[in-house]
């Protein structure tokens, strides 16, 4: 039986969908390329859009402005970030084993990822003065907390007796090491799962 109309516009539909999302995708991987170079306040429209070959008007077809393009570049990053996080979790027995774990993709995503958790933080801090950007970042923020929270329960605790606080201790210590990186003496990738090691034996 042929396709009735609906059912074929539904289809087109469903095509252009995932060709504008496949656009969206290679748009903010260019985005990304100039945001890790200039950051978030030394980077305009213009910029990226010559980075990806667009005129500014075809940006704008894809991205309303620049808040919501670095919005969406952040977001889809830590996406496979928290993912990412929760890969290396997987199957971990015992507290050791998730702290051993944990320090360990932390750290090797400091050494990987650098510019892209700068971003992360230059953003976070446009959210204190940008209200556009505050859901996105609660809802990284949000996933980010759940991460910590299953490696707590993984760890043996009680889920009851976890706090979001703890979040705050890890990331702080997350987002020093990675400017450290930058600001002083970058540290090779053991002796940072070292370092966030000890931070994690007094969090989980």
């Amino acid at each position: 039986m042929r396709d009735s109309l609906p059912e074929k516009l539904q289809q087109r539909a469903e095509r252009n969908a995932q060709k504008r999302n496949e656009k969206k995708a290679l748009i903010a991987n260019s985005a990304l390329r100039v945001l890790h170079e200039l950051g978030f306040a030394n980077t305009s429209l213009r910029d990226i859009a010559t980075q990806a070959n667009l005129s500014l008007g075809m940006l704008h077809y894809y991205f309303e402005d620049k808040a919501e393009l670095i919005a969406y570049c952040v977001s889809a990053y830590k996406a496979g970030f928290l993912s990412y996080l929760e890969n290396a979790l997987e199957g971990s027995v015992g507290r050791d084993a998730v702290i051993l774990r944990l320090s360990g993709a932390l750290a090797a995503s400091i050494f990987r990822d650098g510019p892209s958790h700068r971003l992360w933080y230059d953003l976070r801090n446009q959210a204190m003065f940008d209200p556009s950007f505050r859901p996105t970042v609660s809802d990284i923020e949000q996933g980010l907390i759940q991460v910590l929270e299953s490696a707590w329960a993984m760890a043996g605790h009680d889920p009851e007796a976890f706090s979001p606080l703890l979040y705050s201790a890890m990331d702080g210590a997350f987002r020093y090491l990675m400017q450290q990186q930058i600001l002083a003496e970058p540290l090779d990738q053991p002796t940072l799962a070292a370092e966030l090691q000890r931070v994690l034996e007094r969090i989980l």
